[in-house]
């Protein structure tokens, strides 16, 4: 059971950017763009890998001159794997932590190195060290979604897409967890295993602001259609869904249910693939706050808005956005990551050739 009892440090407050407003490129010039960045990995010995929330046309971008779309997991693979010299990471600040915890000797950029994470921004490392201080028998799980010092404090770093098997293993031998920052996902991995699971108090922007009782409604409205979430979303949204998983998991979800309608909980940029993937399903985006309501995100991360065209033309022209990390926290940081990637490998979890 979840010790309910420990201290648990308030949630660190933080503040959510406003999603940048990137002009709108015509055909032409988009293409113009399109060409001139092609050009520039060309020369680069440089890859896109972007995430799936980003904008379709990186996304589309990326697997047209042979980058990857993928989810955190298979984008942390794919660095690994390919022979360029320079990664282009499209997504928030941690996925291109991760490529350079794993890959020290590549060059790392970032359309911008402003794009964070509230689940990161909400878990500073100092704070979070002394919090795993003061519990030191728990074996300490932090998702990718944390800082390389965070990470460098872990016993074990997980995604959506395994946290819920390493957490089995976890559990069978029979050691307790600290779990961090995303209190909801915990929460659903410690329902899924019967851990035992001390909380963080953290929540991501996008999928906290899903409203249970806005998706009761939604449901009725669309009796036939598959509720698609994804676990960082709160307990009572999580109870509705037809299919809990990450993004991937939603992706194939949609091509491989019969059903027509899908209501999605996560972050629209999602639907990009989703069409992509299965361009006669139909896909409505899970309800946040209302009709006529404001709210942080929307049900679009501000920080994945930080990459677009324009400025990752501008990284590759000028190469200022590098991803730099002190080496004794990538070398602590980069155990519990490599031990997650080995855990897959020897349970056959993922693997991005098996996917493709």
């Amino acid at each position: 059971m979840t010790d309910t009892n420990a201290a648990v440090p308030p949630r660190v407050p933080f503040q959510v950017p406003a999603h940048p407003e990137w002009p709108d490129l015509d055909p032409v010039a988009k293409a113009d763009l399109s060409a001139r960045i092609t050009r520039l990995l060309r020369e680069q010995n440089a890859v896109l890998v972007a995430h799936y929330y980003v904008d379709g046309d990186l996304q589309a971008l990326a697997e047209a001159t042979g980058g990857y779309v993928a989810d955190s997991l298979e984008m942390a693979r794919f660095g690994t794997e390919t022979n360029a010299s320079t990664l282009v990471v499209c997504g928030v600040r941690f996925m291109g932590e991760t490529a350079k915890i794993l890959n020290p000797e590549k060059r790392v950029l970032m359309p911008d190195l402003g794009a964070t994470c509230s689940l990161d921004e909400g878990c500073p490392a100092e704070v979070f060290s002394a919090f795993c201080d003061a519990h030191p028998e728990r074996t300490v799980v932090v998702y990718a979604n944390t800082s390389a010092a965070v990470k460098a404090r872990a016993d074990w770093v997980v995604t959506s897409s395994i946290a819920l098997p390493i957490v089995r293993h976890l559990h069978a031998q029979g050691e307790p967890v600290l779990w961090a920052p995303d209190k909801h996902l915990g929460r659903y991995v410690q329902r899924q295993t019967g851990a035992d699971i001390l909380l963080w108090d953290g929540a991501c922007v996008v999928h906290e602001e899903f409203k249970g009782f806005a998706l009761e409604r939604l449901r009725r409205l669309h009796p036939d259609a598959a509720v698609l979430v994804h676990p960082e979303s709160p307990e009572e949204v999580v109870a509705q869904a037809d299919l809990v998983g990450s993004t991937t998991q939603l992706i194939q979800a949609v091509q491989q249910l019969p059903n027509r309608e899908f209501i999605v909980a996560t972050d629209e940029g999602i639907f990009w693939k989703m069409h992509q993937l299965a361009p006669d399903k139909h896909l409505i985006a899970a309800p946040t706050a209302g009709e006529g309501a404001t709210c942080e995100s929307c049900a679009h991360c501000p920080w994945m808005a930080m990459n677009a065209l324009q400025n990752l033309e501008q990284v590759l022209m000028h190469g200022d956005q590098e991803i730099q990390i002190e080496e004794s926290v990538r070398v602590r940081a980069v155990q519990p990551i490599q031990r997650m990637l080995d855990f897959a490998r020897a349970h056959g979890i993922g693997g991005r050739r098996a996917q493709d």
